[in-house]
């Protein structure tokens, strides 16, 4: 009986131990099932924050997000980019009258040689030459090259004008580096586009000692750069730069000029003949440039 007493204290104990764990068990059931609602109650107080500030007074939630997505359409979208003022260029062989070409190259007034361009809408070219030869007295030899290059306003690259800015400002500084130049000048020039600067240097070459005139000058979307250079050969005595240079900067506003007119512009008033270089003949002319430009090249 005594051992039916003990077995049946011992299942009492196994009953207790199994009751205190069940007790575990629930207690922390308990301690779960309380600290669910307190999360959800922190999702839906998050929840409700975030939606009183989309619909309340602050309202900036979505205010914030309609702004961020005007702003992102604003700077995704295209840029409106100014419109080029020329639509083309001149014959570059017909910018100068016959009385300029006269006083620039006297001898070469119908040797202009057009240049070879893909695109005559964009960029053109024309050169001449004349040397006159007075035999024991020496040679006189003058060249001339005019091109013209257009800008079309573009989304990616800008306006037109802005690109011949740049471009401009290119071929002014190529001209006052260019290799083996001495006595290097540069000044401003006045009625001659928008913006116009003439660069004169001297030159050493195989075939005599020539004096470079560079004008570079554009007018809105277009930019015009005339070489012209002179050299006394054979004996013959050097020119005077400062005639040349002259007679370089009417001619370049002569052909600024030429390009309002062949965009249907008024002509402006046009400026007196450039001073005379010293005359000149058709015979065979030495190399014909000392200059950065291609003849060939529009």
């Amino acid at each position: 009986m005594q051992r039916v007493a003990v077995q049946s204290d011992d299942q009492r104990a196994r009953n207790g131990r199994k009751a205190q764990r069940r007790a575990g068990r629930l207690r922390r059931g308990l301690v779960c099932a309380a600290a669910v609602p307190a999360v959800a109650l922190f999702a839906t107080a998050c929840s409700s924050d975030s939606d009183a500030a989309a619909q309340g007074t602050g309202g900036s939630s979505e205010s914030a997000a309609a702004g961020s997505a005007a702003a992102g359409g604003s700077s995704a979208a295209s840029p409106e980019v100014q419109a080029a003022k020329y639509a083309k260029l001149p014959k570059p062989c017909a910018v100068l009258s016959k009385k300029t070409l006269t006083s620039l190259v006297p001898k070469g007034v119908k040797s202009g040689k057009e240049g070879t361009s893909d695109d005559v809408a964009t960029r053109g070219s024309c050169s001449w030459s004349s040397l006159d030869s007075n035999g024991v007295k020496g040679s006189q030899f003058r060249w001339l090259n005019i091109s013209f290059l257009r800008f079309d306003s573009d989304a990616g690259r800008g306006s037109g004008e802005k690109q011949a800015e740049a471009y401009y400002t290119s071929q002014v500084q190529a001209a006052q580096s260019v290799a083996g130049a001495k006595n290097t000048k540069s000044a401003p020039v006045s009625g001659a586009g928008d913006q116009a600067t003439a660069v004169r240097y001297d030159l050493k070459k195989k075939e005599g000692a020539f004096k470079q005139q560079t004008v570079v000058a554009r007018a809105a979307n277009v930019v015009v750069t005339l070489d012209y250079n002179g050299a006394g050969l054979a004996g013959g005595k050097a020119p005077d730069a400062d005639a040349l240079t002259k007679a370089a900067q009417k001619a370049a506003a002569e052909a600024v000029t030429s390009v309002a007119t062949a965009n249907g512009a008024a002509p402006a008033p046009s400026s007196p003949a450039a001073t005379p270089s010293k005359s000149a003949s058709k015979s065979a002319s030495p190399s014909p440039s000392p200059s950065r430009s291609s003849a060939k090249k529009g």
